[in-house]
């Protein structure tokens, strides 16, 4: 009888936020003996985080309270109207603000942790990638190297912003990335890029009292509906938001710190090379999924051009064992 080969694990996971820490406590409730692998590479700012993936860290918990404290800031005039004692032109604490969303992230991460490790669930705070469809080299901050085999595999290691290719946009630019454990306050602001997250963050950044600009490409909320996206831009323009129409084509940095923002407009034919100056250049243009460098194709995962993993409608990749889901993850 041919003898069964033991993998070290039954199922391994790539990727720590939301639907990857779901599949592993999910996987071990059934009795398997389960992994994760998750590790942050720094933003080029420097910027990382803890465990439990883009919406924790860097998405819908950070983004909903800075909306929240911003809705709190516009209701200012409204206490006063109902009578309470507010002095609507007290100026707000970002340092205050990012100090409790810092706390409540960190607090969930440690939650993360103990739950994984009440599950049964192995953790490994390492950067994962394939030696073959069932071995995984396991890369931690000190650079060193375990390796791990795995009956299966689950890829959920989520995207990452995207930069343009010009002058500047790393060295001085931030994104969603960094904006949400930026320490000190942003000043005034470009958005580069009027999809939602662009517009989110404009939104928030202008009802915390900073001046905004958003530069964009096409059109705001591109494929959404028309209607919907004029109501509002024409809301965020009487906001104070001001919207243009271009791209920036390179970024310096100042002696006094401050970013020069080199673009063009066109109108009635005629382009105009301007330039502004801003604290803050923040880019929302996409995300990509972050597959490139963990071997995927190298053991024949098929991905489409954009990195995502094709996959079935059971999440089956074009290896057998391979699995992944999520925004790195596309039927086809």
């Amino acid at each position: 009888m041919e003898s069964i080969k033991e993998f070290d694990y039954d199922f391994f996971v790539i990727g720590g936020g939301s639907g990857g820490l779901s599949a592993a406590l999910r996987a071990a409730s059934f009795g398997k003996k389960v992994a994760v692998a998750d590790f942050v590479k720094p933003t080029p700012q420097g910027i990382s985080w803890g465990l439990g993936g883009t919406c924790l860290n860097v998405g819908c918990i950070p983004k909903k309270l800075m909306h929240y404290t911003s809705l709190l800031g516009e209701t200012r005039d409204d206490l006063i109207e109902t009578g309470w004692n507010i002095d609507k032109n007290s100026n707000h604490s970002w340092e205050k603000m990012v100090e409790s969303i810092h706390n409540h992230i960190r607090k969930s991460n440690w939650g993360n942790k103990k739950q994984l490790s009440s599950g049964k669930v192995e953790y490994f705070n390492a950067l994962a990638s394939f030696v073959d469809k069932n071995t995984l080299a396991l890369k931690d901050k000190k650079g060193e190297v375990k390796k791990v085999t795995a009956k299966f595999i689950l890829v959920a290691v989520g995207g990452r912003p995207n930069y343009l290719n010009i002058e500047g946009a790393r060295e001085y630019c931030i994104t969603s990335d960094d904006i949400f454990w930026k320490t000190t306050p942003p000043g005034k602001t470009l958005v580069v890029g009027a999809g939602y997250i662009g517009l989110e963050c404009g939104g928030f950044l202008k009802g915390l009292g900073y001046e905004v600009d958003i530069m964009y490409r096409s059109a705001p909320l591109r494929g959404f509906d028309t209607d919907f996206t004029v109501r509002i831009v024409k809301y965020m323009t009487k906001m104070g938001i001001n919207f243009i129409q271009s791209l920036p084509t390179k970024i310096t940095k100042e002696e006094n710190g401050k970013l020069k923002v080199f673009y063009t407009v066109t109108g009635n034919g005629v382009s105009k090379d301007l330039t502004a100056i801003y604290d803050t250049v923040l880019f929302a243009i996409g995300r990509t999924a972050d597959t490139a460098l963990i071997g995927l194709h190298e053991i024949g995962v098929k991905l489409r051009n954009d990195g995502k993993v094709i996959v079935d409608t059971k999440w089956r990749s074009s290896v057998e064992n391979v699995f992944a889901i999520g925004d790195i993850s596309s039927i086809g």
